[in-house]
């Protein structure tokens, strides 16, 4: 792996790029008839989530 793609990699972790397909794995892993969200779906209601209980985060 190159330097630049590491860097890359390690800012997408960190922005939580790989959150949705972690996500879509956990549903088919342990809720295989659960419908899945499409990832707006999903990123919209992450963040209403997050707006409605505040926690201890950076920003």
């Amino acid at each position: 792996m190159t330097a630049l793609r590491k860097v890359v990699w390690y800012f997408d972790s960190i922005l939580g790029g790989q959150d949705y397909r972690r996500y879509v794995d956990h549903l088919a892993r342990n809720h295989p008839g659960c419908e899945v969200p499409t990832e707006r779906e999903y990123w919209r209601t992450r963040h209403a989530d997050a707006d409605n209980n505040p926690t201890n985060r950076c920003c």
